[in-house]
């Protein structure tokens, strides 16, 4: 069997020891004598396997008692719209921050629903940098404030949580939930896809304070109502179930690992081996994004010479360094570090990156 490092940003790496699990039990999941797969979402098995995996959710984040855990589908581009049909309350108008590629598409989404008024936008600056606290022009009368905490295709992320007063606070966490521990009473709501950090596609993890439950306006589909899902234990349809399932297999491992606490140290030991790596080139490799706004998740760079980079690709490929083409909007290579990508992963990729940095210097 061949396992390569994979970099893809999504559907992410997940753990092998989870993968091999779920080929363990596929045929016979539980001793039942089926996959999890053909299990009914109604059965009391199926059921318990939901509350758990809301339940590692909630531990492992320190989820109060004032948020609902809820497992739904659609991935994150659905709660571009759950969220204004949600949140608005009456209200017409949403302040959003603008600092990369999906926060312009919740904006261009929310924009369906309600009037948009950008707090703060990075396009200035080619989205390198996140603005600061002082720098945001929040409106008290706003719905909710919403930001995505990680711009997986910029490499841009916030070093610090927004302070919006009484005004809800909404983040895409897509790309980094799971990945360090968060101050969930500060957020209003947040919703996150499972592809990077949580196995894989098909599944949303939405984290919702329950006084904003019951906002949305009577002609919302009840699909979208995040009530319909918070009042049956996200049973309301039949639910992704081998998502769930995966997922469930990643919280119990991540669990293991010392929970995420002891993974953000991984994860901060690995994004500064590539950085500096990148850092030390002399000019080699080149990230634009600002130190401090570096994502630990995804890291886009560039090299000086940029002919060189269908051989860098090839080459990393004949090491087993795989998906680490650049997004298509960006180019260049891009790196992700997800919680899976063990700390051996970067350092090929590492020296990898100085051995070519020499031959081409």
């Amino acid at each position: 069997m061949r396992r390569v490092f994979n970099f893809s940003a999504g559907p992410g790496a997940v753990p092998e020891e989870c993968l091999a699990q779920a080929r363990d039990e596929m045929l016979d999941w539980q001793q039942l004598g089926y996959s999890v797969i053909e299990a009914s979402h109604r059965s009391e098995r199926f059921i318990e396997l939901m509350h758990e995996t809301a339940a590692l959710v909630r531990e492992l984040l320190a989820v109060p008692a004032s948020h609902d855990v809820l497992l739904l589908q659609g991935g994150a581009h659905l709660q571009f719209a759950m969220v204004p049909l949600n949140l608005l309350g009456g209200s017409d108008r949403a302040d959003y921050l603008d600092t990369g590629a999906w926060s312009q598409t919740a904006i261009e989404e929310a924009r369906r629903w309600c009037q948009v008024s950008l707090a703060a936008s990075g396009a200035q600056a080619g989205y390198t940098c996140t603005p600061s606290q002082n720098e945001l022009r929040l409106d008290p009368a706003a719905a909710y404030v919403h930001y995505c905490s990680n711009e997986t295709i910029d490499g841009v992320e916030f070093p610090y949580v927004p302070d919006t007063g009484a005004v809800p606070l909404v983040a895409d966490a897509s790309s980094h939930l799971m990945s360090r521990p968060l101050d969930i009473a500060r957020y209003g709501l947040i919703y996150a896809g499972a592809q990077k950090n949580l196995g894989p596609a098909g599944l949303c993890v939405v984290i919702v304070r329950q006084d904003l439950l019951g906002r949305c306006a009577p002609t919302t589909p009840t699909m979208l109502d995040y009530r319909t899902h918070a009042r049956v234990g996200s049973g309301y349809n039949t639910p992704p179930t081998f998502s769930v399932y995966f997922a469930c297999l990643v919280l119990r491992w991540l669990k293991r690992q010392g929970g995420v606490a002891a993974i953000e140290q991984r994860n901060i030991g690995k994004a500064q081996l590539l950085y500096g790596a990148i850092d030390q080139s002399e000019g080699f490799y080149v990230n634009r994004v600002r130190a401090a706004d570096r994502s630990r998740m995804n890291v886009p760079f560039f090299l000086r010479n940029n002919s060189l980079l269908e051989e860098f690709l090839r080459g990393a490929g004949e090491r087993d360094l795989v998906q680490l083409r650049g997004h298509r909007r960006l180019g260049g290579v891009r790196a992700s570090l997800y919680n899976a990508m063990p700390l051996a992963g970067v350092q090929a990729l590492v020296s990898f990156m100085r051995e070519f940095a020499q031959r081409h210097g």
